[in-house]
């Protein structure tokens, strides 16, 4: 038989022992001693990693951690973001607080110091933060999104994610696409996108950026200029989730339908027209729609050129685009699209093979 619960704890139950819990928090977290309130922080961090009502019943912790940002030390600053970040996972209203006791200034000025740790952490305070469609305006008024460009650039690996992540959250306000653009961030956008797995969630933030930014001549211009810019996106077509496939064939549309004779070509030398296939057949609606409309784009040009464009290329595009319609017709389209593969296949080895001479008299590529 167990013994007796005896004191304080024996005589509360489940509930009244949490909210006793939570008040012991509330007390060490305002405490003067700098020790305990770092380690009040930790607590909360560790309660509200996973526990919506401890997110709840810890909200008024918010201002005195905000308050810890402010400290001098890097301990202390570390421990208030981490706890900041779980009351802010899933708890808008955590968010809103957050911002509003004042946390993206000192927030901006971890993003602006030397140390990595907390410019990581600061990154993903600002990443959590600017889910909320209050706290955007907000975050993009801060001053933060140049930085988060730089560290999108410069950062360490996870700040990078987190940076291209947050980015995404703002870029969903068109007005600050204008302010993205003269930062400069495709080649950066370009270099994670290449690094990462092209099926992840940092793929597809990184996809619908572009697709955003090349709506403007002076992200199709980035887009061309990067190494293997072009390249890399259609490498998605072919490797990315069904999201990112949506933004990368978005994002091509976008440019041939711009200027078809400009980007056309260009698309075509990168050996796109598989990856569209897949598109028609297994894509998303809205990749299907796109893909079609591309493929239509890519076999008709006002700036032919034959070793481009081969008679059974323009045939099998035709058909295959013809015939995608309705499902009396899947078997159909399939076995054209082997066929369209293999045609499109040998065209782009033929174009992989030039441009790997061209690697080979020029030095080994960086890339």
């Amino acid at each position: 038989m167990a013994a007796p619960e005896t004191g304080l704890a024996g005589e509360l139950g489940g509930g009244e022992m949490e909210a006793v819990k939570v008040m012991e928090i509330m007390e060490q977290i305002r405490s003067v001693s700098e020790e305990t309130r770092i380690a009040a922080a930790k607590e909360i961090r560790r309660l509200t990693k996973t526990s919506s009502r401890h997110r709840r019943q810890l909200s008024a912790a918010v201002e005195p951690l905000v308050s810890m940002l402010r400290s001098r030390s890097p301990d202390c600053g570390e421990a208030a973001i981490l706890a900041l970040v779980n009351l802010a996972v899933k708890d808008e209203r955590n968010k809103i607080k957050i911002v509003e006791c004042g946390a993206l200034e000192p927030l901006i000025h971890f993003l602006q110091g030397t140390n990595s740790s907390l410019q990581e952490y600061a990154t993903a305070a600002l990443l959590t933060l600017s889910a909320s469609l209050t706290n955007k305006p907000i975050i993009s008024a801060s001053g933060a999104i140049p930085l988060l460009v730089k560290i999108l650039r410069d950062g360490n690996p996870q700040a990078k994610v987190d940076a291209v992540m947050a980015l995404y959250n703002l870029s969903t306000i068109p007005e600050n696409l204008n302010f993205f653009l003269p930062l400069q961030p495709i080649p950066a956008l370009i270099h994670l996108l290449k690094s990462c797995k092209k099926s992840s969630r940092t793929a597809e933030k990184c996809t619908a950026l572009l697709e955003s930014l090349v709506s403007f001549e002076e992200g199709r211009t980035a887009l061309t200029a990067a190494e293997a810019g072009v390249l890399t996106i259609v490498q998605v077509l072919e490797e990315g989730s069904l999201r990112s496939k949506e933004h990368a064939v978005g994002a091509l549309l976008t440019m041939c339908e711009s200027d078809q004779c400009k980007y056309r070509e260009l698309i075509l030398k990168e050996g796109a027209i598989p990856g569209l296939l897949q598109l028609t057949i297994q894509g998303t609606r809205k990749s299907r729609v796109n893909a079609r409309s591309l493929l239509q784009l890519l076999r008709s040009s006002c700036c032919r050129r034959p070793e481009l464009e081969t008679d059974a290329l323009d045939s099998f595009v035709c058909g295959i685009v013809s015939n995608i319609e309705g499902d009396d017709q899947v078997g159909k389209a399939k076995k054209m699209l082997a066929e369209m593969v293999q045609v499109s296949m040998e065209q782009s080895l033929r174009h992989l093979q030039q441009r790997a001479s061209v690697r080979t008299s020029d030095g080994p590529s960086s890339w």
